[in-house]
């Protein structure tokens, strides 16, 4: 067993766990936050992007001692502390970004990502930036639209 210590959704943490266990798991089982899903296991999908010190990671893909600490952001810490949606998590509840649900925690974790350090000026640019995830239900218009929408509203 090893020790992990580490800030998750604006809150300290330290739990013991086998040095073999994989961020998504650590996230899943021994949190218990179940926002980020488990997709593909490969980092192909993008259902498990959390931001890790502020940047999107894919956590299927790396080792949780990875973390040691880190400030570690679920889908379940982007909301306001009154409650309140971020922004992005509003666009893509009135854009219509989603269908099953199944891809939408990374998609808008790797949304907020594009949006704070990447370039989101045009839907090409978007739909090149979310290549890493994917969405077997929709053809990913509402998510671009999705993705503009709360890009303004995150800079306004």
């Amino acid at each position: 067993m090893a020790l992990l210590t580490l800030t998750v959704n604006g809150k300290p943490v330290s739990r013991d766990i086998p040095p073999q266990t994989l961020l998504v798991e650590f996230i899943r089982q021994h949190l218990e936050l179940t926002g980020t899903h488990v997709g593909c296991d490969t980092g192909q999908c993008g259902a498990c992007t959390v931001h890790l010190d502020g940047k999107a990671v894919k956590s299927c893909s790396m080792l949780a001692l990875q973390a040691q600490g880190a400030a570690l952001t679920t889908i379940e810490g982007v909301a306001a502390g009154d409650g309140a949606m971020h922004p992005m998590q509003a666009a893509f509840n009135q854009c219509h970004g989603l269908q099953c649900g199944f891809c939408t925690p990374g998609m808008v974790m790797s949304s907020i990502d594009l949006v704070q350090h990447h370039d989101c000026s045009s839907e090409a640019k978007i739909r090149e930036a979310l290549e890493g995830n994917l969405c077997r239900c929709t053809g990913y218009q509402n998510i671009v639209r999705a993705v503009q929408q709360g890009a303004a509203a995150m800079k306004a």
